[in-house]
């Protein structure tokens, strides 16, 4: 499972599991991009609904605790996210299988952390050789009407962003598919992050 929402999820995928014949503890593990609310809200369910390890990047262990001391204008995040935890009851979970840049995750035919740096300290994608397919988390968003970098009140590090699309896009995979999109096409998402990248270094 790849991150885990933040409203509604927990019900969609137990109906989507019952759909499939699949039991809770077919989910063999909770791969997490970063630590922001609306990719951890319903951690602490589903690692107790399927009995699944934690995967991720250990500087992100603070803001799946809801620790992170979010300065500038990413103070608006963190009001936003402590709003959430209040209304939500959101339990922290500590990471089970922490990772970091190059190692390979045992889900899907073997996926390779790419550690991208910026809207998290800890932010990565994974990459799949086996499908050359590379997830990119919150990196950019590509949807019909926008392709973006994540707007600046969310961004930890944004100072760090620049190079992690120049390391997103020399990686060369054939799909690319971000967290935040319309339309399931990693050939289309592809070409907007090239764009993009092309727009950011001119």
């Amino acid at each position: 499972m790849l991150d885990t929402g933040l409203f509604g999820e927990p019900a969609r995928i137990r109906r989507l599991l019952t759909r499939l014949r699949l039991p809770p503890s077919a989910v063999r593990g909770i791969l997490l991009t970063h630590g922001h609310l609306d990719h951890t809200n319903n951690l602490a369910v589903l690692k107790e609904w399927t009995g699944a390890p934690v995967w991720a990047h250990p500087a992100d262990q603070i803001h799946i605790d809801g620790a992170y001391p979010y300065c500038g204008v990413a103070r608006v995040c963190g009001w936003l996210e402590a709003t959430g935890r209040a209304l939500s009851h959101y339990r922290p979970v500590r990471i089970d299988e922490p990772f970091v840049e190059g190692d390979l995750v045992p889900a899907w035919g073997g996926l390779r952390v790419v550690h991208l740096p910026g809207h998290t300290e800890g932010h990565c994608g994974f990459y799949s050789e086996k499908h050359d397919l590379l997830f990119t988390g919150d990196l950019f968003a590509s949807f019909w009407f926008s392709t973006h970098l994540p707007p600046a009140i969310f961004n930890s590090r944004p100072e760090l962003i620049p190079g992690s699309l120049k390391k997103a896009v020399l990686l060369g995979a054939r799909w690319v598919i971000p967290n935040h999109y319309h339309g399931f096409d990693g050939d289309l998402h592809r070409r907007r992050l090239e764009t993009l990248y092309r727009r950011v270094f001119g």
